[in-house]
């Protein structure tokens, strides 16, 4: 393939001319011959120093033993520095520390982004202010993180000293205490040694962490650094931290259990419910049957009734009353029962007429009639009661006058028979009136 390509790229893949050999001009290192060869110490040892007439060695200072001094002359150095400034400081003859020292409040933890505007407006609410001094690092210009707050009312003072402690402004909790500099005999600042703070003091274990003032009695009860090892110490921790968790873990058990118990009582109860609601439905179809039931019977029973009423089975009971000789003569008003009784040629138009109008009823004032029927046939019940009551007090002739007294029982069965249907007898004169047209 390569035969194809042109000189210029044939001349890319030919073989370089083979490197001409040359010797060397000098020996290599481990060819040339050393003229002395190597040998120990023992030459030299003429040459050392008599031990007699050494020196005694001089000790060396460890790193332990060096931090240690570096750190008792820096406390040293601290120690004189107090000295000379508590001998120059003089509070009450301090410029930046103006008016009244009773109507001052020192607010301390500050964020450094709070600006006095913003203090301002947080404790104005207790009372109006006269001077607010923050205060600012000599060296870089920024906040330290304190203030001082003037109020022009001393009972505003002490409302603020009193709510305002613990507040937070701006992400951090602020604490509040009165200027102690001018108001306490023997007083010094935090720099000087002095002061009421106490979460700087030993290490994580013995640090106190807290929001707002907190009493200084607890810092001299607080138990010192412990007295174990190193070694002990971290044994001692790590097994606190092992119970911690156990005890963190058979809490997390208990809820769990509780939960799994309160799960088991509601899926208990759910299934309870369940069973009572299954159990109330099948009673109220057993009821709702009943009922049914009963209409049906009762509405055969008025079917029977009116049967036997159209047959002429009750033919007999209302020709009763004209044999008792207590029923209208036969030459009244027309209307009234005269001598073919119930059974006339009117009646029995009557009926047809009435049987025709039953026929083209509808459902719904079907079922009214049965609903009227059921409370004239309870109201009967109740008259029939009322009737034994008053025959058992004076045999039936201290009663009151109806127009129904001469027809006897069977009469005011036939009376009470024909108000089921659409016609009824007026109790007044026993004549059989029509029922209203619908």
């Amino acid at each position: 393939m390569t035969q194809f390509l042109p000189p210029n790229l044939l001349a890319l893949f030919a073989p370089r001319d083979p490197i001409p050999y040359l010797p060397p001009l000098e020996k290599l290192p481990h060819e040339k011959h050393h003229n002395q060869p190597y040998c120990g110490i023992a030459p030299y040892i003429r040459e050392f120093e008599d031990p007699r007439d050494a020196p005694p060695p001089t000790r060396a200072e460890t790193r332990e033993e060096r931090m240690e001094r570096k750190r008792r002359e820096k406390i040293e150095r601290r120690q004189q520095e107090v000295e000379t400034e508590l001998k120059m400081w003089d509070p009450h003859n301090d410029p930046n520390a103006q008016g009244d020292a009773f109507k001052t409040l020192f607010v301390a933890r500050v964020n450094y982004d709070t600006t006095e505007s913003k203090l301002r407006r947080e404790f104005e609410v207790y009372g109006p202010i006269k001077r607010i001094h923050m205060v600012y690092s000599k060296r870089s210009g920024k906040p330290r993180g304190y203030a001082f707050i003037e109020y022009e009312h001393e009972r505003d003072m002490h409302s603020a000293y009193k709510h305002a402690d613990g507040k937070k402004i701006d992400g951090r909790r602020v604490l509040v205490d009165v200027e102690r500099g001018r108001t306490v005999k023997g007083w010094r600042p935090r720099r000087l040694g002095g002061g009421l703070g106490g979460t700087r003091r030993g290490g994580a274990d013995v640090n106190i962490r807290h929001s707002g003032r907190d009493d200084t009695s607890r810092y001299d009860e607080r138990p010192g650094p412990s007295p174990l090892p190193h070694r002990d110490r971290d044994r001692e921790r790590e097994r606190e931290r092992r119970e911690r968790s156990r005890e963190r873990d058979k809490e997390r058990e208990r809820r769990r259990s509780r939960s799994r118990d309160r799960r088991r009582r509601s899926r208990s109860r759910d299934k309870e419910e369940r069973r009572r609601s299954r159990e109330r439905s099948k009673d109220k179809d057993r009821e709702r049957k009943r009922r049914s039931s009963r209409s049906r019977e009762r509405a055969r029973r008025e079917r029977e009734r009116k049967e036997e009423l159209r047959g002429g089975g009750g033919g007999g009971d209302m020709a009763e009353p004209s044999e008792a000789g207590d029923a209208p003569p036969d030459d009244g008003p027309p209307g009234e029962l005269g001598p073919d009784g119930p059974d006339g040629p009117e009646e029995k138009g009557r009926d047809r007429d009435r049987e025709r109008r039953r026929s083209h009823r509808s459902e719904r004032e079907r079922r009214r009639d049965r609903d009227r029927d059921r409370d004239r046939e309870h109201k009967r019940g109740e008259r029939g009661s009322e009737r034994g009551r008053d025959e058992a007090r004076g045999g039936g002739g201290g009663g009151q006058d109806n127009g129904l007294e001469g027809l006897g029982s069977d009469g005011r069965d036939m009376y009470m028979e024909s108000e089921a249907g659409d016609g009824y007898l007026a109790p007044e004169n026993g004549y059989l009136m029509e029922a209203a047209p619908e």
